[in-house]
């Protein structure tokens, strides 16, 4: 027992003679503010001794010392309320007149303050400007003052300029400046603003086709190339990095899907049972459309936007263009009458036709399509800006009544069968769109890649990003 008493004893002694060796090497800090003291924060002084960057409303305002170094900040202090470490050669003392040089320091700052927002307003270089009125109150402190006649001198008080107002409130501003003697952040002079926008979209699409049950069909991908014209509005607000906005506008463009196919249908008209035999069809259907968009905006300050909302599609003339294998189409019909199968005969018909068929499958049906954009945009020195980004739409809804059927017996149909096998009169034949006769569902999708130039106004201003604010 006496022996562990002895070995806790010297190992206490042991860590007690380190901890004094280690206070006695590290240096001391000789202080000439005391707890309690109220302090200001020197402009000049843009690093916390962490390394942040201090808020922009902490230079006029009057801080409390709470505790005076620590082992890490050897002449570091720390301020209360905002609870952050500043080296003390960027604190001026003010106790005994802390309000009288708080309001001092803001009177000073009144004049740049206004001279750089009204430059901004006039589209000037507002550095410029605040730094000549700064020179300019430098020069007049530098003049002798002149005694005041006795007579004049209420009046020389009544005209005397008030102390401004701060500009911001404290907890809304946030500050993002690099570089600068700066109590504002880049997002501030921001305001609400409209945009027309002129685009160029293209890329893949489809008419999403679904066939009818039992028809041996397969669907393709086509192209597609739109002329997007837009009109935004959107709501800035100081502080928030990201620009909330409402598009509208007028697309108008050219898409295009196929089919390819082959067709071994069977019916019967009359007294007739038919069997209509074709391999290799292939089928291309084309659509020029009408896009109204009506989507949300969100734009970052960095650059990088997303869209989303629906967009209401309008097909105006879709055409299509078939090519049909003519030398293996075959017709045959088999009469219960005489028991006799004719093959591309009278009674059947037999198709002689051109080897492509053109038509127009024109249906004026609705598409509501959800559509979604993301990219990004810089911004130029016009104060106008340039988009790239990516866009996708997919049909939620189409106006168009679902086939539970096919539309027509066979996509070469019998227009005019004879009345029965003896009759000597010749059937004739009728060539549909694959789209309405197989289709049991049309809709629409497509995705690609949109370049757009946005007009904005009031302009856009890059300096006032990268600008010292004040």
């Amino acid at each position: 027992m006496k022996t562990i008493k002895s070995i806790l004893i010297a190992a206490t002694l042991i860590c007690a003679t380190a901890v004094s060796a280690q206070e006695a090497q590290a240096p001391k800090h000789e202080f000439k503010v005391a707890i309690g003291d109220s302090v200001m924060i020197k402009r000049e002084c843009q690093k916390y001794c962490t390394g942040e960057t201090p808020s922009v409303w902490v230079w006029d305002k009057v801080h409390t010392v709470r505790q005076l170094g620590t082992k890490r900040f050897a002449d570091g202090v720390l301020l209360m309320n905002i609870y952050s470490w500043m080296c003390e050669d960027c604190l001026i003392p003010v106790n005994g007149n802390a309000e009288e040089k708080a309001e001092q320091a803001k009177k000073e700052q009144a004049g740049q303050k206004k001279a750089y927002e009204q430059a901004v307003k006039e589209g000037k270089n507002p550095n410029a400007a605040a730094e000549q009125a700064k020179k300019a109150e430098e020069a007049k402190k530098a003049e002798p003052a002149k005694p005041a006649e006795p007579a004049k001198e209420e009046e020389a008080k009544a005209e005397e300029p008030q102390p401004a107002a701060p500009v911001v409130p404290a907890d809304t501003v946030k500050h993002e400046a690099a570089k600068g003697d700066s109590i504002h952040s880049q997002q501030n002079f921001k305001h609400n603003y409209h945009r027309f926008t002129i685009g160029v979209r293209g890329g893949v699409s489809s008419q999403l086709h679904k066939a009818v049950a039992g028809s041996d069909a397969k669907w393709g991908i086509g192209g597609d190339a739109l002329l997007d014209l837009q009109y935004a509005h959107y709501w800035a607000k100081d502080g928030r990095t990201v620009d909330l906005g409402l598009i509208v506008g007028l697309s108008v463009g050219y898409a295009q899907g196929s089919f390819v196919g082959n067709v071994n249908n069977s019916f019967r008209r009359g007294d007739l049972d038919y069997t209509v035999v074709s391999p290799k069809i292939k089928e291309v259907d084309h659509q020029v459309q009408l896009e109204i968009p009506l989507m949300f905006s969100l734009i970052h300050d960095c650059g990088f936007f997303f869209n989303v909302g629906p967009r209401f599609m309008l097909p105006v003339y879709t055409p299509f263009k078939q090519t049909i294998d003519q030398a293996n189409t075959h017709i045959s019909a088999y009469s219960d009458l005489t028991g006799v199968t004719f093959i591309d005969d009278a009674v059947t018909g037999k198709y002689n036709g051109e080897a492509s068929t053109e038509g127009n499958n024109l249906q004026m049906k609705i598409n509501i399509m959800l559509t979604a954009e993301l990219g990004y945009e810089w911004l130029l020195k016009s104060g106008n800006s340039l988009g790239l980004g990516v866009y996708a739409d997919y049909c939620v809804y189409n106006s168009r009544p679902v086939l539970n059927a096919s539309k027509y017996a066979s996509l070469v149909d019998i227009a005019n069968p004879p009345s029965n096998a003896g009759s000597g009169s010749v059937a004739k034949l009728d060539v549909h769109s694959a789209t309405d006769t197989y289709a049991g569902r049309v809709g629409f999708f497509d995705a690609g890649i949109k370049l757009a130039y946005h007009f904005n106004w009031p302009k856009k201003k890059a300096a006032v990003r990268e600008d010292k604010l004040f």
